[in-house]
């Protein structure tokens, strides 16, 4: 039976902190009011907002896209993490402190892209998506749908529910494309947070081998130290890499996590015969010789684009039983008056994950 209105015994105020990105790479904070939820949505009292790539390539720096894609100059911040603190009536399955992951994207929910679970791909126009064209996580409360919204285990931190929330997410949904397994070799091309992730995930299904690649040098350094690759070299280092690695054959498989053409490039190349391929970094193109590349070796390439809401289910639930916790890619912690410096550290991409954090 859907339970009434359910509210914190703690009083909630009327107005709160958060911060919206105006563009030109500045950080705008704001008081807004502290929503109320409606029927079906719940009130959650943030806990930790991730800054994901795409918010500094597509919002930060500057406003791309347009319509109803585009950013709607709302609170920032679409990888949230909380605590429920008030259940709008008809609420069916969360109740006030439950700690909750949010699915960053709400779609029509009756679509055949929501009805599997990826509304990130719904097409109808009041699709929105936190951080984007409804209210993300940079402020003190954030307004979600009950449906979007996923238990976060108990053995696993805030910080770890705000990184599966998209990062861990779209590196496990790439991981499920190309069926990876501890038969095969990988290669990681960019080991920003996504490309960490990936190889995070990797060692997890008990992948021994992986290389991983990445221009900055505090990167690869990252990705040694916290034992996630076996090799971190420097972009023109990668062929002969893999070549001593798999005896000339090339990795089974690779995964692009960099967006960068010549990162791409070396992913397919690197690929061996039969092999599977996945782009998941965003933006930009890509120029190959299709015939030498792709068909003659006959690879599978795949794009992939953020989790389902059974993927990201499946991910908690694989990270919770094998004590796999994404927060040891956070290297730097910030609370929401500092959002600004958060920013400019996600901006220079040298580090690994950064999160603005609450009480």
């Amino acid at each position: 039976m859907p339970h009434p209105t359910q509210q914190s015994a703690q009083p909630l105020p009327a107005r709160m902190a958060g911060v919206r990105l105006p563009g030109d790479s500045t950080v705008e904070h704001v008081t807004v009011d502290v929503p109320t939820p409606g029927p079906g949505q719940v009130l959650l009292a943030m806990k930790a907002s991730s800054i994901c790539g795409s918010d500094i390539r597509a919002i930060y720096r500057e406003h791309l896209g347009h319509g109803a894609e585009a950013y709607q100059g709302v609170v920032a911040g679409h990888e949230p993490c909380g605590q429920v603190v008030a259940v709008g009536p008809g609420a069916r399955r969360l109740e006030v402190g439950d700690r909750v992951v949010v699915y960053h994207i709400a779609g029509c929910g009756m679509c055949a892209e929501c009805r599997r679970g990826y509304q990130v791909a719904c097409h109808a126009p009041f699709r929105a998506a936190h951080g984007w064209q409804r209210d993300g996580g940079h402020a003190e409360y954030l307004l979600a749908e009950e449906a979007t919204c996923i238990p976060l285990p108990d053995n696993l931190s805030y910080e770890d529910g705000a990184l599966v929330s998209c990062g861990f997410g779209t590196a496990w949904e790439a991981i499920e494309k190309v069926s990876l397994s501890a038969r095969d070799r990988l290669l990681v091309t960019g080991l920003g947070p996504v490309g960490l992730a990936t190889a995070m995930l990797a060692r997890s299904l008990g992948v021994t081998s992986i290389v991983g690649t990445d221009v900055s040098a505090d990167r690869r350094a990252q990705a040694l130290e916290l034992g996630l690759v076996d090799e971190a070299v420097a972009p023109d280092a990668v062929d002969k890499t893999v070549d001593r690695v798999t005896g000339g054959a090339g990795c089974e498989v690779t995964i692009d996590c960099s967006g960068n053409a010549t990162a791409r490039e070396s992913a397919l190349r690197n690929t061996r015969a039969w092999g599977r391929c996945a782009f998941v970094g965003e933006g930009g193109t890509v120029t190959f010789a299709v015939s030498d590349l792709m068909i003659h070796k006959q690879i599978t390439l795949y794009g992939s684009w953020v989790a389902s809401t059974l993927h990201m289910e499946q991910l908690l639930e694989h990270l919770s039983r094998h004590d796999i916790y994404p927060d040891r890619i956070v290297t730097d912690r910030l609370p929401l008056e500092e959002a600004g410096r958060a920013y400019e550290l996600a901006d220079a991409a040298q580090g690994g994950k950064v999160c603005i954090v609450f009480p």
